[in-house]
């Protein structure tokens, strides 16, 4: 249970916007928050916090912050790019925090957005998962601050 509670704190300290209600867990970049269903709602302590990660990996990709503009980059496939990021992306944070993710059912969906942005882009991979790893390191930064801030 230690892992959940150091993740707990770790997403409080990021001092995202985080609201709960309804059956999907998104992020609203217009708005800037994300939405998570209640907690109940999850299998588990680590599915719950898994799927945070997953949207405060998107998080990230606001202007405020990491600035992700895929756009450019992959066209009309940003999306899948971004998607891919976020899955990545909340691998490597779930991994920092010591919380084992499972495969989730839209997994199987999103494979074939990502295959084509793999496909039609030899470099792609790459790309996104530089910017997967920029995600973790720069909520890391955010906890680092909120230590300093705490002592």
């Amino acid at each position: 249970m230690a892992g959940i509670e150091n993740a707990e704190r770790f997403f409080a300290a990021t001092g995202a916007t985080i609201r709960y209600g309804g059956n999907r867990a998104f992020y609203s970049l217009g708005r800037d928050f994300v939405q998570m269903p209640p907690r109940n709602s999850f299998k588990d302590a680590e599915a719950y916090s898994a799927t945070l990660a997953r949207e405060l990996t998107h998080w990230t990709a606001h202007s405020c912050r990491l600035a992700r503009e895929l756009g450019k980059r992959f066209d009309n496939e940003a999306y899948a790019a971004e998607e891919l990021i976020a899955e990545m992306g909340s691998a490597f944070l779930c991994a920092d925090l010591g919380i084992t993710p499972e495969v989730r059912e839209d997994h199987a969906a999103y494979l074939a957005s990502w295959l084509k942005v793999l496909r039609a882009d030899n470099r792609a991979i790459f790309t996104t998962a530089a910017q997967a790893e920029r995600a973790p390191d720069y909520l890391h930064t955010l906890l680092t601050h909120a230590e300093g801030v705490a002592t």
